[in-house]
């Protein structure tokens, strides 16, 4: 049974509808039931927690669009169609192609991996491993953790891309200064971006035909 009594349900929904988000105390209010009756009843409606903010939001299934990750994002408050951070996380690397790396897990999920990561190195769905001189986090699943320990074998760390946000920065940067170097770029967005090594940057300008040229010496 998905509701207390429909016209609870429909308050819920419309004020789901109207602010996306709410928090258990503003559940509560808003059917006019008690802290632990409304906890009960998210759960009956399959609410989801949010995986920051210490899980204090929720959401009903119907609000989120997903995106491609099962992730989504409303003023700064983050959701996974898979539940829990944790949960989150071993589904992320277990749908990897090569594992993750911190940086990697980072970026997806919108968090400091260094916030939160320590805590699943020991995880038995996950196994830590260091390669190429980062750790990487592989699925424990024998099969599937073998494939993605191969593919990431083939990974060179000067061939891999910035990501997005990665490389959003680094063009504008590159915009405002189009005749620094790739190592110049690296020393300027490092602070902020310390994963945009001199190599990903020049891989990066180069595939887009960016790349800084080169005056030729007079004859």
């Amino acid at each position: 049974m998905r509701r207390e009594g429909s016209a609870t349900f429909a308050e819920a929904m419309r004020g789901f509808a109207r602010r996306k988000i709410l928090t258990l105390g503003e559940v509560a209010q808003l059917i006019q039931r008690s802290v632990h009756t409304a906890r009960r009843t998210l759960k009956v409606w399959k609410a989801l927690n949010s995986y920051n903010k210490n899980g204090r939001y929720y959401t009903l299934p119907e609000v989120p669009a997903f995106d491609a990750n099962g992730l989504w994002r409303w003023r700064g408050v983050f959701f996974s169609r898979y539940g829990t951070l944790r949960q989150t996380l071993i589904a992320l690397v277990r749908r990897s192609e090569a594992g993750l790396s911190a940086a990697e897990i980072g970026d997806r999920l919108g968090l400091d991996p260094r916030s939160f990561l320590s805590a699943f190195a020991e995880d038995p769905e996950l196994r830590r491993e260091k390669t190429q001189g980062r750790f990487v986090y592989y699925a424990a699943d024998p099969d599937v953790g073998s494939a993605q320990r191969q593919r990431r074998s083939t990974m060179s760390l000067p061939s891999r891309l910035p990501t997005d946000a990665e490389a959003i920065a680094l063009l504008v940067e590159k915009i405002k200064h189009p005749a620094l170097s790739d190592k110049a770029l690296s020393r300027r967005l490092g602070r902020q971006n310390p994963r945009l090594e001199t190599e990903m940057i020049g891989n990066f300008l180069a595939l887009h035909g960016l790349a800084v040229k080169k005056t030729p010496p007079s004859p």
